[in-house]
């Protein structure tokens, strides 16, 4: 009876809630331009390369997909530890480890989120085609400009599509994030970990409240990213 009386309470966001959802947003936007930056040239790369390397590129790039978040983040968490390559690799450039750090956060969550992006781009620069590449270039277009002035243009809707859901995935982790950063309020305690300690505790009503919030934000981004897609209806009956 006083949980359901609970639940119907007014919601009123806490302090640790308004930090629980900085710290998601800041998380999701700063992992969102790096995975921007690092999907750019690799889906270039896939779209256009012969290489043999390319099959297991897309592979590994695709496996978080199939992975259990769990899965991926007790290994990123091996690898970024004191006996992880990573681990000592940040310690010997007097980094410190990355684990249960806002930083590790972010490596992680660039890994969980790269086929969300990289797909899309890729897609983007595969229906653009080698043709308007090499009229630029017959014209004597440098790489840069050729970017700039026909793969970016051309390929705007998938990079909006690449951001949306890179930022959208990020803000609904949960297995990776809990494994890489723990439940450290104001450091590592995101918006998906911190409905779960309230599930935990058994504050049904909080929880209720912090999911609907996150369902409303993401159905807003999604309603977003179907909105600016071109239409492509096709008439079936004539």
């Amino acid at each position: 009876m006083t949980e359901s009386f609970n639940t119907l309470l007014p919601f009123v966001l806490l302090p640790e809630d308004w930090q629980a959802i900085w710290l998601t947003l800041k998380l999701a936007a700063l992992s969102t331009l790096l995975l921007l930056l690092i999907s750019t040239p690799l889906a270039l790369w896939l779209a256009g390369g012969q290489s043999r390397l390319r099959g297991i590129v897309t592979a590994l790039v695709s496996m978080p997909l199939v992975l259990p978040p769990t899965v991926l983040g007790f290994y990123l968490l091996i690898a970024m530890g004191p006996e992880g390559f990573i681990g000592q690799l940040t310690h010997s450039l007097g980094l410190g480890y990355l684990p249960f750090t806002f930083t590790g956060l972010v490596v992680a969550s660039v890994i969980y989120s790269l086929p969300f992006v990289v797909q899309p781009l890729q897609n983007a620069f595969e229906a653009i085609g080698p043709k308007p590449i090499e009229a630029a270039k017959m014209l004597g277009a440098g790489p840069w400009d050729r970017f700039f002035s026909i793969v970016l243009p051309l390929a705007k809707p998938g990079f909006i599509s690449a951001a949306i859901l890179g930022f959208a995935h990020t803000l609904g982790e949960f297995g990776v994030v809990l494994m890489i950063g723990g439940n450290i309020p104001g450091e590592t305690q995101v918006l998906s970990v911190q409905i779960y300690e309230q599930v935990e505790s058994l504050q049904y009503g909080r929880a209720h409240w912090l999911s609907g919030l996150l369902v409303g934000f993401s159905l807003i981004i999604l309603l977003g990213l179907y909105a600016l897609r071109p239409s492509s209806r096709t008439t079936i009956w004539r």
